[in-house]
């Protein structure tokens, strides 16, 4: 067997290991954070249950740290009430990023791990399952509720070689992004094998694993080696490591093969992660492009090893004058080992701005480029507007890369960089970080009260879904649609995401500031509110948000093309149906305002129907196992859990 199914098959609850079947697999270990982790707790909350049920479930904040008025200070506190009361770990605004923290602190080989945020996969450098999901899966996995999917096809990614030169661990997954897009990793789970893992340090491992999300991989797996041992050494926890291999040979769904000494510095492009070309290229040809920004952090790449390189390539230098430089360390742990070795004054005297240890600008939290500006940033994602500036142009790469913008304030060619510094090992005297960390009281002890501020509303109940819809078309949009274009995040809009009715003004308002009024004045004509899209549709972040506060606007139906896999999961959970089109040129056919009826009668897992549009009859398709058909018709997951029915998307 290969890792990925040995891990499946130790945790399998129900199905069998066919790809494409419908598995269900026990979780061991939950993450949430701010951003998704109120709903999730609201949800748990609602199951009325008085404990979770995991091995471990760990509540961080790390993304609206800002604190701005009352609603984030009361969400926090709401949190680490919720942790408190219902038994989980709780890790306060500032201890760090959920992913570099989750690595340090809690991940181990052979456990799997669902958390509310798509790039839990971070946790796969490790040898851990980690997938990313919306927040009422997470719950549901909080109550011992085993997380359903279809099992995936594994892909053994075959490294050889090692990493040369200024080539870096971000440019692996660069070049598998360019290989393969954005949809490449669909229905898959990637597993690293090959003479060139040994290479690797846990932190490359994880790098490569989190950004597997960017190809809209199931997950992303390591083997379990002397490296991954070093690494949990170095974190105090070596009696946690277990090795994890692939049996001799062990069969794959698909392969790929990678020379990782034939890798060069890579950029991704606005305003996609598969966008990608080499950095000696887009010198050549952008060479008077000016980079008025430089971001270094994210969970992708705010690991000491990052940031330390970072801080060698600066020190004794100084940031270009016109180009603003910022970093956000990983973890108090990283920003401390920093602080030890003087990597951090190197940082401080080169211009560059140290922030908080959060996620901060990835998701537009401070630090938004200048109007029309250009920022290189070592993040995972780069979709338009992410930013806080609508029209940033934002280009991924890897520190080493950014540290050469910096300095230079425009890309340059990296044979004139000179010789690549030295890795650096770990320190020796490694800062705690499990003491920043709030465990929760043994089982039996009081209970700690929640506290809710007014802006925490508590959550609508749907309607089921009946036989027969009359609905408007509200949007039609195109492709490679983001969940960052559905839900805006930012500092005011997240600060709502325990309200729904006031989230929900923000749904598409980057992209249609009429959306909302045309889907309330659908839902008031008792129409069902239709979104027409086209490949890819929800890509990118897991915010359930994305689905749940169009479901309060009355959305009911989508019809794409093509859909991510984190975003059709979470439609499914608020009772909104995820339709294709059986012969895509249809989707041309369709238009804004239309009317369209839709007979579910005639819906069964798998099949097709037809909707009546206009003077014509469009046939669609669904690909919903029967279970996830039963949560459509009862209106959502949470209402199918709550009349007895089974936690099955």
């Amino acid at each position: 067997m290969n890792i990925a199914r040995k891990i499946i098959r130790a945790h399998l609850v129900q199905g069998e290991m066919s790809p494409g079947s419908e598995i269900g697999i026990r979780m061991d270990q939950t993450l949430t954070q701010d951003a998704t982790g109120t709903m999730a707790w609201l949800q748990f909350e609602a199951l009325g249950l008085s404990r979770v049920k995991t091995e471990l479930s760990v509540s961080y904040v790390d993304h609206n740290t800002l604190q701005m008025g009352f609603r984030n200070p009361d969400d926090h506190r709401f949190l680490r009430t919720c942790a408190g009361a219902f038994g989980a770990v709780y890790s306060p605004p500032g201890a760090g990023i959920c992913h570099q923290l989750h690595l340090e602190n809690f991940a181990r080989p052979g456990k799997t791990l669902i958390g509310s945020d798509s790039h839990t996969p971070n946790a796969g450098g490790m040898g851990c399952l980690a997938i990313g999901a919306g927040g009422l899966s997470v719950a549901l996995a909080m109550a011992g509720e085993p997380y359903f999917l279809p099992m995936p096809r594994v892909v053994r990614v075959l490294l050889h070689g090692r990493l040369s030169g200024w080539a870096q661990a971000k440019d692996v997954i660069l070049h598998l992004l360019g290989l393969l897009s954005t949809k490449g990793g669909v229905g898959r789970i990637f597993e690293y094998a090959g003479p060139g893992v040994s290479s690797l340090s846990v932190p490359e491992r994880a790098t490569i694993a989190n950004m597997g999300a960017e190809l809209g991989a199931t997950a992303s797996v390591f083997p379990s080696d002397e490296r991954t041992l070093d690494f949990l050494r170095s974190m105090g926890r070596e009696d946690e490591w277990s090795e994890l291999s692939a049996d001799e040979n062990a069969a794959y769904d698909e392969e790929l093969e990678i020379d990782l000494s034939a890798l060069s510095p890579l950029v991704a492009c606005p305003h996609m992660p598969d966008k990608v070309v080499s950095v000696a290229e887009l010198s050549a040809s952008l060479p008077e492009l000016h980079v008025d920004q430089v971001a270094v952090g994210s969970c992708t790449n705010s690991s000491y090893a990052d940031l330390r390189l970072f801080a060698d390539i600066l020190k004794g230098r100084r940031v270009n004058s016109t180009t603003d430089c910022c970093v956000s360390p990983g973890s108090r742990q990283v920003l401390g080992m920093l602080a030890e070795d003087g990597a951090l004054m190197s940082l401080l005297d080169s211009g560059a701005r140290v922030l908080e240890c959060s996620c901060g600008p990835c998701i537009g939290m401070g630090s938004s480029p200048v109007s029309g500006g250009v920022s290189v940033r070592t993040f995972n994602r780069n979709f338009e507007g992410r930013s806080g500036t609508r029209d940033a142009q934002v280009y991924l790469a890897s520190p080493a890369v950014a540290a050469q913008c910096a300095l230079a304030g425009r890309f340059t060619d990296p044979v004139t960089w000179g010789e690549a510094p030295a890795r650096v090992p770990f320190p020796a005297c490694i800062p705690d970080s499990r003491r920043h960390f709030i465990f929760p009281q043994e089982e039996g002890d009081s209970r700690p009260e929640i506290v809710r501020g007014p802006n925490i509303v508590a959550l609508e109940r749907f309607s089921p879904l009946e036989d027969q819809l009359e609905g408007e078309v509200v949007l039609k949009v195109g492709d490679g649609i983001t969940t960052d274009h559905i839900m805006p995040a930012g500092a005011e809009i997240t600060a709502l995401r325990s309200n729904v009715p006031a989230i929900s003004r923000y749904v598409f308002s980057r992209v249609d500031a009429d959306f909302v009024r045309r889907a309330e004045e659908a839902r008031n004509k008792g129409k069902g509110g239709v979104i027409l899209a086209g490949e890819n549709y929800g890509q990118g972040s897991s915010r359930e948000h994305a689905a749940l506060a169009p479901r309060h606007l009355g959305i009911r139906v989508v019809l794409a093309r093509s859909f991510a896999r984190i975003h059709r999961a979470n439609l499914i959970n608020f009772g909104i149906l995820p339709l294709t089109f059986v012969a895509p040129a249809d989707y041309e056919m369709l238009h804004c305002g239309g009317i369209l009826r839709f007979s579910f009668a005639e819906l069964f897992p798998g099949g097709e129907m037809g909707i009546a549009a206009a003077d014509t009859v469009v046939r669609v398709r669904n690909d919903l196992s029967s279970a996830e058909l039963e949560t459509i018709r009862a209106g959502g997951l949470l209402n199918r859990v709550r009349t007895g029915g089974d936690s099955r998307h």
